[in-house]
């Protein structure tokens, strides 16, 4: 009975389209007064207890390191250096624009970073190119949802924190399917526009990009290099790259001084306002749920229905492709992580696997309406209509559908470097 009427709360919170920190917290406080016989006050005191973890150090600072580049000149300098190395090929800006949400993806952690940074620069530039305006808004908007899947990826973090899952090791298990997707998204751009004129290449030209971008090209390889070279852990790296990156606008490139600096960090702060009082409502109710067995008893309810593995996966896939579409990705890792892990412990999944194929199946909602967050970033940023920008992203999506079956069912893509 108290299960259905906790249920109940929720869903009519839910409905009446409440703040998702309001439904964990009345959740929460109803947790401990009726299971737990205690008070209210031990809500804070819990929510003390799952603040308590330094790998939340690193959500921050990634967030800081996203705003940072989004508004100085760093994504500038990328681009420049991948148009220089790719204006050669067929569709070559498309090309230019996939590896740069790529590397800046290796720097920022965020998919709305990437698309703002990246977008900002890369749309105007293809469609003035001659590029198809459907092209343009759907490679700069797909190519965008790279920053969650590339490490460092502050979705993959809070998947760590929630299911006790190594951030280091979910870092290297996003590197090869990021890769990939990052590829077949450069291919389709080089057959979608294979009769688009093309600039010779320059050696010169690519030297002269390189030099003046080097600082920016330098932020992923310290970054990433200092990670799996072990010279420091991913909350480590978070600092260091978040004084480099500082360092590297202010100093160098000269995109903003100290008060633009400081108006950076309050932004900042603002953002984590919304995100963490999230983070720490879920993580406090997740060792309800594991005392009470709500993830085992799910497991046990998904096994009485289907009894096969593949089948099993396919539909936690459409499950998570459908919760994709109606909730953000940290509020959707936060509720269901739990519970997708006790079915992947069930069938034998690492959980390592399990939390790329939970990123992957999220990052398809980043463009599926009527939530995808990257759909209301590009509509507000460039000016056009949802349904023009989601029937953009469609080929986009599709193949990204390709990229989640291999990903789910070839866990050697996602293991084989942490082996």
């Amino acid at each position: 009975m108290n299960s259905l009427l906790l249920f109940l709360i929720v869903f009519t919170l839910l409905a009446l389209r409440q703040n998702m920190v309001l439904i964990l917290l009345v959740s929460a406080a109803y947790v401990q007064v009726v299971y737990d016989n205690g008070t209210v006050l031990y809500v804070v005191e819990d929510l003390w207890t799952a603040m308590d973890n330094h790998a939340l150090l690193a959500i921050p600072m990634y967030l800081i390191i996203g705003n940072l580049i989004a508004r100085g000149s760093i994504a500038g300098h990328l681009v420049e250096v991948f148009k220089s190395a790719t204006d050669w090929m067929p569709g070559g800006l498309g090309v230019a624009t996939i590896l740069a949400c790529a590397c800046f993806s290796a720097i920022s952690g965020s998919s709305a970073a990437t698309l703002i940074a990246i977008g900002s620069v890369m749309y105007p530039a293809l469609k003035d190119a001659g590029y198809s305006s459907r092209f343009a808004i759907g490679s700069v908007t797909s190519a965008g949802t790279l920053g969650i899947l590339i490490p460092p990826s502050i979705p993959l973090i809070v998947y760590g924190l929630v299911t006790d899952t190594s951030v280091a090791d979910l870092f290297l298990a996003g590197v090869l399917p990021g890769i990939l997707l990052a590829l077949i998204f450069a291919v389709y751009s080089v057959v979608t526009n294979r009769e688009m004129a093309r600039r010779t290449f320059s050696s010169r030209r690519l030297i002269a990009s390189f030099h003046n971008g080097f600082f920016a090209i330098l932020a992923p390889v310290l970054l990433l290099g200092g990670i799996y070279s072990g010279v420091f852990s991913p909350i480590e790296a978070a600092a260091v790259a978040v004084v480099y990156t500082a360092a590297v606008e202010v100093l160098i490139y000269r995109s903003f001084g100290l008060a633009g600096l400081f108006e950076i960090m309050k932004s900042s702060v603002v953002m984590l306002g919304t995100l963490m009082p999230i983070v720490a409502v879920a993580l406090m109710l997740k060792s309800f749920l594991a005392s009470e067995g709500l993830p085992d008893a799910f497991a046990d309810w998904i096994l009485n229905i289907f009894d096969s593995k593949l089948a099993i996966l396919l539909v936690l896939n459409l499950a998570l492709l459908i919760i994709g579409c109606l909730i953000d990705v940290v509020s959707a890792i936060l509720l269901l992580a739990p519970m997708m892990l006790a079915v992947g412990a069930v069938i034998g999944v690492n959980p390592v696997h399990l939390g790329i194929i939970m990123v992957v199946n999220l990052e398809i909602g980043l463009l599926t309406p009527p939530v995808g967050l990257n759909l209301l970033i590009a509509s507000r940023s460039f000016g056009e209509r949802i349904w023009d920008i989601v029937m953009s992203v469609l080929p986009f999506v599709l193949l990204m559908l390709v990229v989640l079956m291999v990903v789910t069912f070839v866990p050697w893509l996602s293991l084989v470097l942490i082996e």
